[in-house]
């Protein structure tokens, strides 16, 4: 009997043993199941910069930053794909690409003390949630990571923008932190857009804080004071943008969704809309050097832009405006094909710039009755994005010739574009600018500031419409019921297929969801 004990005790030993090894094996040291904290940080940044591109092919139609070549297309008319995934990215990577790689890094970061990679990864799920909630509303937070659910319950959105402002100034409590394991340079070696500069995260911190408060303006609650201190914290000039670099060498996860290379813009057009806003028809005749610099010419040298919903093919051949790598309709890009300004393979795409704050600190100052230093910033805003335009048009050698001082001076000179005294300041003035300076990339916040007026809101003290020119198409997405668009629905292959009960209980499930206005510029 103590033989046969004997014999299965080694044997158990053996297969333990074996087990062990078996195990060592298939330990791969290139697929670690448990990595460093800030092996996390780089694809998450990724995605941060290049999700708003993917559903700003959607989102820009309904701002009328562009449109299709197609003629009544259901983004153009307000509309939406339904059954499909279209305008659904970032509901995708804040859950998945973000989702628990996110919650692991904060974990692992805040265990080691590294504050500095602690208050990136908040300053990130305050981005995530922040956008997410300006594009659809009512989102899921409180059970996100939940992995024992199968289904979930949506917060609403007054939760959602309080959640980003305590995630915001955790952010920038940990960000001014120097004790610990706080490390520039562990932090730099997946930091791809401040290369572990601590301080520039800060400044973008701040940054976030003010766009968040400054949606509040239709509320009466707006503190146009928090706003300015927000953004007087945040970027002091453009070396403070937040840029990511695509270099342009490895396939297409490396080149900028908008370059020619991808692709992914050849059926798209500028609007007539945008053309208006540069070529002199609503600022009385002055012709903005950007124009040039910014958008495509048709083949005959003129720049033209489609009326939304019509179709490319309302032009004559000859006239029908390039796309933005500046080819012919029929004509897809070879190989080494350069877009201008921030169409090209290897151009540098923002999160946030200084000019664009510097708008939202003239809308503030405006609200509040300061219009001295309304004006002040509204023209820092304009001048600091034409030397945004200069500066993504030698991102990767493209043609267009830099604006110079002489024509800078000349536009900025204009009494039209920059008034003499700040109490010909409008609310007019300061949209528009600031919508040509978000044109192109900040498809979120041109979204949110358009929904804020309602589109076609006028302007009080002038009764001129606040976004000139914004016009919509004749007839909208039939479901709409003539209503636009003030949200998108949430995302198709797992909201609409697999919880369809939490979609229900926000009203979700109607056919004109999408023109239900959000919380947040409702009184």
């Amino acid at each position: 009997m103590k033989k046969i004990y004997l014999i299965l005790l080694t044997g158990l030993l053996f297969t333990v043993s074996s087990c062990k090894k078996y195990l060592d094996v298939n330990t791969n040291p290139n697929a670690p199941q448990s990595v460093t904290a800030n092996l996390y940080l780089s694809p998450m940044l990724h995605w941060m910069v290049t999700a708003p591109q993917y559903d700003g092919r959607f989102i820009g139609r309904y701002t009328q930053n562009w449109t299709s070549t197609t003629a009544g297309t259901t983004w153009d008319l307000q509309g939406y794909d339904p059954a499909s995934d279209n305008g659904a990215e970032l509901w995708r990577d804040v859950y998945w690409s973000l989702g628990q790689n996110l919650v692991d890094m904060t974990t692992k970061a805040e265990a080691e003390q590294r504050w500095d990679l602690l208050g990136v990864g908040q300053i990130l799920k305050a981005w995530g949630w922040q956008a997410l909630t300006d594009v659809h509303g009512e989102i899921i937070i409180k059970q996100a990571i939940d992995q024992t659910r199968f289904t979930f319950d949506y917060d609403s959105q007054e939760y959602a923008y309080q959640e980003v402002q305590r995630l915001l100034n955790l952010a920038i409590a940990n960000l001014q932190r120097t004790d610990g394991a706080v490390d520039a340079a562990f932090l730099g070696k997946t930091d791809v857009i401040y290369k572990g500069d601590r301080t520039k995260w800060l400044k973008l911190a701040y940054g976030m804080l003010a766009l968040n408060l400054n949606h509040y303006s239709n509320k009466a609650g707006y503190k146009p004071d928090d706003v300015i201190a927000a953004v007087d914290k945040s970027f002091a000039s453009n070396a403070d943008d937040a840029l990511m670099t695509y270099p342009g060498v490895v396939g297409n996860d490396d080149r900028n969704f908008l370059g020619p290379t991808r692709g992914n813009m050849q059926t798209y057009r500028q609007t007539a809309f945008i053309v208006n806003l540069l070529n002199g028809t609503q600022f009385t005749g002055i012709v903005d050097p950007r124009m040039s610099r910014m958008l495509a010419p048709s083949p005959d040298g003129v720049y033209r832009g489609v009326v939304t919903g019509a179709g490319i093919t309302s032009f004559a051949a000859a006239q029908q405006p390039n796309n933005f790598w500046n080819l012919p309709a029929t004509t897809a890009p070879a190989a080494n094909t350069q877009g201008r300004y921030i169409f090209s393979d290897k151009n540098k795409l923002p999160v946030m710039t200084y000019s664009q704050l510097q708008f939202i600190k003239a809308e503030a100052a405006f609200r509040k009755g300061d219009k001295t230093t309304a004006l002040t910033a509204y023209t820092n805003g304009i001048s600091s994005h034409i030397d945004f335009v200069n500066a993504r048009n030698i991102d990767d050698n493209q043609s267009p010739t830099q604006i110079s001082s002489a024509d800078k001076t000349a536009y900025m000179s204009s009494t039209l574009i920059v008034p003499a005294s700040a109490s010909d300041l409008t609310l007019t003035q300061i949209m528009c600018q600031k919508y040509i300076a978000q044109w192109g990339w900040g498809h979120l916040e041109t979204w949110m500031d358009l929904r804020r007026f309602h589109y076609t809101d006028a302007d009080p003290a002038t009764g001129k419409q606040v976004f000139l020119g914004y016009v919509f198409p004749t007839n909208l997405y039939p479901d709409n019921a003539s209503k636009p668009a003030y949200r998108i629905r949430p995302r198709y292959n797992s909201e609409y297929v697999w919880n369809r009960a939490g979609l229900d209980v926000i009203g979700g499930l109607a056919v004109d969801y999408q023109t239900k206005q959000t919380w947040i510029i409702q009184p």
